[in-house]
């Protein structure tokens, strides 16, 4: 049994019911404001609080503005949700291992993810961290940058056309936008960006390291795509922006670790075996 995220399982499930009792020409009347202690709805003497509305109209919105129709669609939905699941009940459904197994799941990962929060929350991210890790980061050695172009052909015959024409003074931007098989960089002349070698499979990126400046490879480069002629327009090393540029990344990959840390100590005061 797969477990079915909740706005997954309204929205797919019980919306198309709820709309269903709406009619498409009818103008629905706008929600009235629902008092904190007061009940969304009260289905067979079962009351559906309002907080069900609010955490349910959360995750139907998807950001967009709150509506009149988008009330009703949660109030509807959170009644359909009801009637189902106490006609599941009644039916004894909730006695199946699989699907017990599947809400103790669900009910402890929603845990989970509460106390994770709360942990984070509770160990906020402090700006002496913050700088220590961004120096860490600066300590580190930096990789190079490549600003390479490209000709991709299909066959080495072709490709050594290619460089037969270049050295008598074709223009690489010209024969690539012409000739290359690349779709994503023909019509840029070939132009591939600033990228670090591992954006390239092995024998394209060696070849284009072993290139200086200006240079442009002597003999076809064959890899799984094809022949490549390359040619190295510019190298540099990476420089890391400023911290106020990165404060949002270096925060979120330490509240990562706040995480593992968490998870790190309930491990280690608990009985495993």
């Amino acid at each position: 049994m797969r477990v079915t995220p909740l706005a997954t399982l309204i929205l797919l499930a019980l919306t198309p019911l709820a709309q269903a009792q709406t009619p498409a020409t009818e103008t629905v009347p706008a929600t009235p404001a629902v008092e904190a202690n007061k009940p969304l709805a009260v289905v067979n003497g079962r009351e559906i609080p309002a907080l069900y509305g609010e955490l349910v109209k959360r995750e139907m919105s998807q950001g967009q503005p709150d509506s009149p129709q988008l009330g009703t669609r949660v109030r509807e939905s959170l009644i359909n949700l009801e009637l189902l699941s106490r006609a599941a009940l009644d039916k004894g459904l909730d006695r199946d291992p699989r699907l017990a197994a599947t809400l103790d799941i669900r009910r402890k990962d929603q845990l989970a993810k509460a106390y994770l929060e709360d942990y984070v929350k509770t160990h906020p991210i402090t700006d002496k961290e913050l700088e220590d890790a961004y120096e860490r980061a600066k300590a580190q050695p930096t990789e190079t940058e490549y600003r390479a172009r490209h000709i991709l052909v299909k066959t080495e015959a072709e490709a050594k056309k290619i460089i037969a024409d270049l050295r008598k003074k074709a223009k690489f931007e010209d024969v690539a936008k012409k000739l290359s098989q690349d779709p994503g960089s023909a019509k840029n002349g070939g132009e591939l960006g600033w990228s670090e070698r591992g954006a390239f499979v092995k024998e394209f990126s060696d070849a284009m390291a072993g290139l200086k400046k200006g240079e442009m490879t002597t003999t076809p480069v064959k890899t799984q795509f094809g022949w490549h002629i390359i040619r190295l327009d510019d190298v540099r090393e990476q420089t890391l922006p400023p911290l106020d540029a990165v404060r949002g990344e270096i925060t979120r990959q330490l509240q990562q670790q706040r995480m593992r840390d968490a998870i790190t100590a309930a491990r280690a005061g608990a009985k495993i075996e």
